[in-house]
């Protein structure tokens, strides 16, 4: 049962999509609790369904079954809509592919989704997180203009500039070297450590993956290690 202090909650949660075949089952009821300023390691073999799991959590894909429930909000029962305004205000969303907008600087990538979502200072807001990114001297660049580092620093400062009370991260650093990488995962968990954020981590990096509290494994589409603390 979730508590006052439990930010996501799924209860048999599930996901069928249409295949050439016929249907696919992706999650096969997965209940699972997150606690407000966890971090959660998402593991497990690919095609095992973490990177769905974090999608439904994030309501960008709509289970087909059960219920998925953040700070209080059903979102199975959200219209589009709603969906879209409550992740604006609450998620921040940083997948393997950045996802920027190649017609549009790092300081307007970041500062866009802001001043859609309706805050007046959405400029200086996108400015002082790119700074603390270490892009102060970029934020006039276009993405292809900078490093994939530097444009994961970009995607990374977007889904931080709206202070959001969940981060999901899928596979952040896959497409970034070692060094790289690990900067990244710097500045990711340093945004839990600084604001509270729970944060929810799809990884194939045992390393990274023990820097979480906790880590959870799915096969099949299914937990098959509830909680597992890092050691």
């Amino acid at each position: 049962m979730a508590d006052a202090d439990t930010v996501l909650s799924l209860s048999d949660a599930r996901l069928t999509l249409d295949g050439n075949a016929g249907p696919v089952e992706i999650l096969r009821g997965v209940t699972l609790d997150v606690a407000r300023g966890e971090t959660l390691g998402l593991v497990g073999p690919s095609g095992s369904g973490k990177s769905s799991l974090l999608m439904v959590m994030g309501g960008l894909e709509r289970a087909t079954g059960g219920t998925v429930t953040a700070l209080g909000h059903d979102l199975t029962a959200l219209s589009e809509d709603a969906l879209a305004r409550f992740r604006r205000s609450h998620m921040g969303v940083v997948f393997q592919s950045f996802h920027l907008i190649p017609t549009m600087t790092a300081l307007e990538n970041v500062a866009t989704p802001l001043e859609l979502a309706g805050h007046a200072d959405a400029f200086d807001r996108a400015a002082a997180e790119l700074s603390a990114m270490g892009l102060g001297a970029r934020m006039d660049h276009y993405p292809s203009e900078l490093s994939g580092g530097e444009q994961q620093r970009v995607a990374l400062a977007r889904a931080a500039a709206p202070r959001p009370d969940i981060l999901l991260a899928d596979e952040p650093t896959g497409n970034l070297d070692g060094t790289t990488g690990q900067a990244i995962m710097d500045l990711l968990f340093g945004l839990n450590a600084r604001s509270g954020a729970t944060l929810v981590l799809v990884t194939h990096a045992p390393d990274l993956a023990a820097r979480c509290s906790r880590t959870i494994r799915l096969e099949d589409g299914r937990l098959t290690r509830r909680a597992e603390a890092a050691e």
